[in-house]
């Protein structure tokens, strides 16, 4: 006897043995069981989720010798040929070659006649989208009042293009993609009866390359049986799929936290040996990066039984839920830049230094080299020679909006007006982030806000609810904050926890936060940072409107300065 495909021999024969199609099986075996059975039924559903699989079981419920009921007993003459496909009384009828309205005619014509030897007379047409306006006008009056031996259930895959009028004359029934336990646990039950042994991490990845369809993961099956010599080994899935080890993104995410690009990039060209496909791996760091941020804020929802659970809650420890949230937004934007790449490797790399250029400051980071002032007064020597050749002095990036600090002052050309600003765009993220990381830090025994928060290696949420902040007390142990109640979006739990943390390191010893909300007396941070971007923009304008070239453009072509295209340098 010829081999039979795994998809067509595990084809669920009754209602009890569909699987992940409840909400309809429910409804099909009470409308079946009360006798109230409608002329015309329509399910709709993604490729393999049982649309012709309900349709021919429904024909057997109709059909069987026993009595129309939800449970046909699969063995009399009517269900056994129906099952094989050679029942007369059941007409399948593929839309997609047949959309002629003379076809959909003929076809109809022989709805009057009374089955041959069943019941009723089921019409089943599949792809019901693909047929042409005409034939779908030509079914309307047959579909709305059909004789009573006739039922008629149509499939698509597509219901956005049947006619409003078809939808309104047949009871719509949706089938929902199947999950990816759902469908390991079938593969499970389909391996046990074949008596094929599996291992539960190639299951896994069946379940998910099937993406929600039944039918493809049970040929997935056959070709894993196949390309394991009769065994479903994860290694072997794996390679068949081409499918990315979850052990490259560990390693992936370990060199991230140890600050070791070359550790990042090796693994890249690993998998490029290994011809993995880098859109899947983009695709799988987002769902690492996913997992990580649920352990991270939703522990109790990881399962119990997720093999890499330990390795996901020590990751989640070690990195910042802010972090976290960059991370997935760059894996995921990556993936959508990947054909714009000069090949995918080479997108995939610049996505991964892109992670190690916005990664955390850790305490292991070692500190950039600062100069010394016999050194730094030799630098500004050498700048001032090199202006004097270009007739042009541009100051260097001011840091002061990206740590903002009471204390910091910017050194300032002795005649400022006189000196040209540049007209460019705003400083990089990652110029900032550097210029920042090289601002020295304070005592702990400082009592200043300003430079406590400078001295502290903060980002995100935390960084906000600090900068709106004034100190209001400090004492042992205590510190006790004022936030004005216009930025009180900003008391969120995790905010107020990561500054307390960072404030406790930076002082050396645990320490209560507390953060009231009342008008603050003083500048903050924020309003400090603010404060000082103005007044550098208005310098820039000052000096652009000062410069000779400019107002001579400006006279010859009548022009208007626009002033928010200048921006200081």
């Amino acid at each position: 006897m010829s081999y039979q495909v795994l998809a067509r021999k595990w084809r669920p024969r009754s209602f009890a043995n569909l699987v992940g199609q409840e909400h309809v099986v429910r409804a099909l075996t009470h409308a079946l069981t009360s006798q109230r059975l409608h002329h015309a039924y329509l399910f709709t559903g993604t490729r393999g989720v049982g649309k012709t699989t309900l349709a021919r079981i429904l024909a057997k419920a109709l059909n069987c010798e026993t009595g129309v009921s939800a449970t046909p007993c699969g063995t009399c003459s009517a269900c056994q040929e129906i099952d094989s496909g050679r029942f007369v009384d059941l007409l399948e009828v593929d839309a997609a070659t047949n959309t002629k309205v003379d076809e959909m005619r003929e076809l109809l014509e022989n709805a009057v006649y009374a089955p041959t030897r069943g019941r009723f007379k089921v019409y089943v047409i599949d792809e019901v989208h693909m047929l042409s306006n005409s034939a779908f006008n030509a079914m309307l009056k047959t579909l709305e009042e059909p004789p009573e031996h006739v039922k008629f259930i149509l499939a698509t895959t597509d219901p956005q293009k049947i006619p409003v009028t078809v939808l309104s004359r047949c009871l719509q029934f949706n089938l929902k993609q199947m999950t990816q336990p759902l469908i390991a646990g079938h593969l499970k039950q389909v391996l046990e009866a074949e008596a094929i042994s599996a291992e539960p991490g190639a299951l896994q990845l069946l379940a998910r390359s099937a993406a929600g369809s039944m039918r493809d993961a049970l040929s997935l099956l056959d070709q894993a049986i196949a390309h394991g010599s009769g065994q479903v080994e994860e290694a072997q899935v794996r390679e068949m799929l081409g499918a990315v080890d979850l052990d490259h993104l560990l390693s992936i995410v370990d060199a991230l936290l140890a600050g070791d690009a070359a550790a990042m990039l090796q693994v890249a060209d690993d998998m490029a040996a290994r011809s993995l496909s880098f859109d899947a791996a983009l695709q799988e760091m987002a769902a690492l990066f996913t997992r990580l941020q649920i352990a991270q804020l939703a522990p109790q929802a990881i399962a119990d039984d997720l093999p890499e659970r330990a390795r996901i809650e020590e990751l989640a420890a070690a990195l910042d839920p802010e972090f976290v949230q960059l991370a997935y937004q760059i894996a995921i934007h990556g993936r959508r830049e990947l054909p714009l790449a000069p090949d995918e490797q080479a997108g995939f790399v610049m996505t991964l230094l892109r992670l190690h250029a916005f990664r955390p400051a850790l305490a292991s980071d070692d500190p950039p080299a600062r100069p010394s002032a016999k050194a730094a007064t030799s630098a500004e020597r050498s700048a001032a020679s090199r202006s004097s050749a270009s007739a042009s002095y541009v100051p260097p990036p001011d840091v002061s909006s990206a740590v903002p600090s009471s204390s910091a002052t910017v050194a300032q050309p002795a005649a400022a007006s006189e000196e040209p600003v540049a007209v460019v765009p705003p400083l990089p993220i990652a110029t900032v982030a550097v210029a920042a990381a090289s601002v020295p830090t304070t005592p702990a025994t400082s009592d200043d806000w300003h430079e406590i928060l400078a001295a502290l290696k903060i980002g995100g949420m935390a960084r906000e609810l600090a900068q709106h902040c004034e100190l209001r007390e400090l004492q042992a142990g205590r510190i006790s904050l004022r936030l004005a109640p216009a930025h009180r979006h900003l008391l969120m739990k995790p905010a107020q926890d990561k500054l307390q943390q960072l404030l406790a390191e930076h002082f050396g010893g645990p320490l209560q936060l507390a953060v009231e909300l009342e008008a603050t007396t003083g500048e903050t941070p924020a309003a400090s940072a603010q404060r000082d971007r103005r007044q550098r923009q208005d310098r820039a304008i000052a000096a652009v409107e000062q410069d000779g070239f400019v107002r001579e453009v400006i006279e010859m072509f009548d022009a208007t300065l626009i002033e928010s295209s200048i921006k200081p340098v």
